[in-house]
C-alpha cells in the first residue's frame, strides 16, 4: 500500500461500526442556566485536525434537544416579534417548496439575508404543515454545512386578511445548479472534491440525528463565495426513526428520486438521500444529469438500464413493493445488465467506484454518507480542499431562479425571430390581408 495515499489515523478510527463495538458519542457541554437555548458546542482548538470519524461523532445532539417552534429563539430577539420592513427586499432568488425566496439587506446592520415568504393565503387550516416543520428541524440542528434559519418575521396585512410570514435565513452566493447553468463557471474537480465532501458531512450529521432531508438536488445546496457548502430547503425533511409508521413516497425530484420510492415503498430511511447525493455526483463529473425521466414510469426505465433490472439477486425486496408488478420486466424479457461503470468509464477511477456504491438498486446495500466520507475518493491525491483554498468562481452570483429566468426570456427571444422570419417570408399581397 502506497503509505502516501492514506492517513495512518483514519483506518485507527474509522473502521466500519460492524467491525468495532463503539461507545455513544460524549453529549457536547449544555449551559445549565438556559435549557430552551441548548446548542452543540463547536469541537475544541488542536493544532492536529481529528480523524473524520471522531469529528463527527462529536457533532451528534443529545436526544432531549428541545424540538418545539418556540424553544430556541434567538438572542436579542423574539421570533415573529419583529417586522419584515426591517428588511430591504432586492431580488427573487428563488422557489422554495412553499413559497417565494428573496435576497434581502437588513436596513440597521446591512447584512444580507434570503427571506423565504410563506404561501398563507392558501391554508385554510392555518399555518403550513411543512413550514412548521421546516422551522422545528432547522432549529434542532447546527452544522457548518447546514444553512442557518436566523429568526422569523412578520407582515401586516392592515385588516385586509391574514399577514404575511417570513423565515430569514444566511444568504448565500450560489446554488449549485446555478452554477451548472452559467456557461461562465467552470467547476473542475477541486471543487467538485470539496463540495462533495462538505455535503456528505452534512448529511451525515443529518442522518446521525434522525432526519431525512426528502429533496437532495443541485438547488437545494447553496454555496457562497468563500467555498462553503450549505444544504437548504428543508421542507419536505422529516425526522425518522426505525419505528416509524408509514411516509409518503411522493418526495424528492424525480430525476433524483431512488427506485424504492418509484415502486411505491411506504417505509425508508436514509439511503433514499444517499441515492440523491450519487444522481448529483454524477452529475457534477458527467456534467449534465443522468437521469432525466418524463415521469415515474419512465424514470424507472433509466434506472433499470443503467443500474440493471432488479432479480432476486440483486435486490430481492423489490418484487415485495405495490409497484413491482407494473414495472417488472415482460415475461421472457431478458433483465437488463449493470452498466453503471461501462456508462462513465471517463470517471477517474475513484470517483466511478464511489457512484458505483451510491447508485445501488437495494436500499439495504447502499453506502451510507459516513461510508461514503471514507472512500478512497476523499482519501487518494488530490486530497480535498478547504473551501478557502478553493480557485474563485468567476460571476459573483448564480442561482437556479437566475438561469430559469435566462432560458425563459431566450425563448421568448427566439419565438418573436421566428414570428418575424415568418412574416417577412409572405408574400406582399397576403402579408396585407
Amino acid at each position: 500500500m502506497n503509505p502516501q495515499r492514506y492517513d495512518p489515523r483514519r483506518r485507527q478510527s474509522t473502521s466500519h461500526p460492524s467491525k468495532q463495538n463503539l461507545s455513544p458519542p460524549a453529549p457536547p457541554p449544555i449551559s445549565q442556566t438556559n435549557p430552551s437555548e441548548r446548542k452543540l458546542s463547536p469541537p475544541p482548538p488542536s493544532s492536529t485536525p481529528p480523524p473524520l470519524r471522531q469529528k463527527r461523532e462529536k457533532e451528534v445532539l443529545k436526544p432531549d434537544s428541545p424540538r418545539s417552534v418556540l424553544a430556541k429563539r434567538p438572542r436579542g430577539s423574539e421570533w415573529g416579534a419583529r417586522d419584515v420592513s426591517r428588511y430591504e427586499e432586492l431580488d427573487q432568488i428563488g422557489q422554495g417548496t412553499y413559497g417565494q425566496v428573496f435576497k434581502a439587506r437588513d436596513r440597521q446592520t446591512m447584512e444580507l439575508v434570503a427571506l423565504k415568504k410563506i404561501k398563507m393565503e392558501s391554508e385554510k387550516e392555518g399555518f403550513p404543515i411543512t413550514a412548521i416543520r421546516e422551522i422545528k428541524i432547522l432549529k434542532s440542528l447546527s452544522h457548518k454545512n447546514i444553512v442557518e434559519l436566523k429568526e422569523i418575521v412578520t407582515s401586516s396585512n392592515k385588516g385586509a386578511g391574514l399577514g404575511s410570514v417570513y423565515m430569514v435565513f444566511e444568504y448565500l452566493d450560489h446554488d449549485l445548479t446555478g452554477l451548472l447553468d452559467t456557461p461562465e463557471v467552470r467547476l473542475d474537480d477541486r471543487h467538485i472534491k470539496c463540495y462533495m465532501k462538505q455535503l456528505l458531512e452534512g448529511v451525515t450529521y443529518m442522518h446521525r440525528n434522525k432526519i431525512l432531508h426528502r429533496d437532495i438536488k443541485g438547488s437545494n445546496l447553496l454555496i457562497d463565495n468563500r467555498g462553503y457548502l450549505k444544504i437548504a430547503d428543508w421542507g419536505l425533511a422529516r425526522s425518522w426513526y426505525e419505528e416509524q409508521p408509514y411516509f409518503t413516497n411522493r418526495v424528492i425530484t424525480l430525476w433524483y428520486r431512488p427506485p424504492e420510492l418509484l415502486l411505491g415503498a411506504p417505509k425508508y430511511g436514509p439511503p433514499i438521500d444517499m441515492w440523491s447525493v450519487g444522481c448529483l455526483f454524477a452529475e457534477l463529473l458527467y456534467k449534465k444529469p443522468i437521469l432525466q425521466g418524463r415521469n415515474e414510469q419512465h424514470q424507472l426505465e433509466l434506472i433499470f438500464k443503467l443500474c440493471g433490472t432488479p432479480t432476486p439477486e440483486n435486490w430481492s425486496g423489490a418484487m415485495r413493493l405495490k409497484g413491482w408488478a407494473a414495472n417488472a420486466p415482460k415475461k421472457g424479457e431478458p433483465p437488463h445488465p449493470r452498466v453503471v461503470r461501462q456508462r462513465f468509464q471517463t470517471f477517474e477511477q475513484n470517483s466511478l467506484d464511489l457512484v458505483d456504491k451510491l447508485l445501488t438498486l437495494d436500499p439495504l446495500k447502499r453506502i451510507t454518507a459516513e461510508e461514503a466520507l471514507d472512500a478512497n475518493y476523499f482519501w487518494t491525491e488530490p486530497m480535498p480542499l478547504e473551501p478557502s483554498q478553493l480557485p474563485k468562481l468567476s460571476v459573483t452570483s448564480a442561482h437556479e431562479w437566475d438561469a430559469r429566468e435566462r432560458r425563459r426570456k431566450l425563448h421568448e427571444q427566439q419565438q418573436q425571430q421566428q414570428q418575424q422570419q415568418q412574416q417577412a417570408a409572405q408574400p406582399p399581397n397576403q402579408a396585407s390581408q
